[in-house]
């Protein structure tokens, strides 16, 4: 529909939508997870660190896809001076694993601050228990198709952990969540 609009035409457009992630001038040593498509916000998120202080050298990178043609912006974290950790499921390039596997070996080794992630859902899920694990804050980007924007058609519903409401929507209330706050 987009493109049959010429120059000067007026849309309607409903949005921005929800929230991102929320950064601390705390927060010295950051982790960066991303999987697929989930890689793209996250090399904004990178760009947007630097610009608030944060030292790229103590910025971890931990990218993932099913292989090498799969992988985006792997250059420019690189360029920012981030530190990074290739993975693919096929072993195109990096290791031969899923992303989370170095994750879990660079936790053992020295905890971040935080951890930032996006990507499939079944990343994301194993990004926030390896969090828990190890008692690190996490925040993460949930990937789901928004239907309406206004919480109305519950497209976009995610159940809430320990509280009298049960459900918040991506469009509305994430699409960033903290890990402790949402059931995966």
């Amino acid at each position: 529909m987009l493109s049959e609009h010429g120059k000067g035409d007026v849309v309607n457009i409903l949005g921005p939508l929800g929230n991102g992630f929320i950064f601390s001038n705390h927060y010295k040593r950051i982790f960066i997870v991303a999987g697929g498509i989930g890689v793209a916000p996250m090399l904004f998120l990178a760009s947007y660190l630097k610009t608030k202080g944060a030292d790229p050298s103590e910025c971890m990178v931990f990218l993932g896809g099913r292989s090498k043609d799969d992988l985006l912006c792997s250059d420019d974290f690189l360029h920012m001076g981030m530190k990074i950790h290739i993975t693919t499921d096929d072993g195109s390039v990096g290791n031969r694993c899923f992303v989370t596997h170095p994750l879990e070996i660079a936790l053992e080794k020295n905890l971040p601050d935080i951890i930032y992630a996006c990507g499939p859902l079944e990343m994301l899920k194993c990004v926030a228990g390896i969090s828990e694990k190890h008692t690190v804050p996490c925040q993460i980007s949930i990937e789901t198709i928004m239907a309406c924007g206004m919480g109305a058609c519950l497209g976009c519903a995610v159940e809430r952990k320990e509280t009298s409401v049960s459900y918040m929507h991506v469009c509305l209330d994430g699409p960033v969540f903290d890990v402790r706050c949402i059931k995966l």
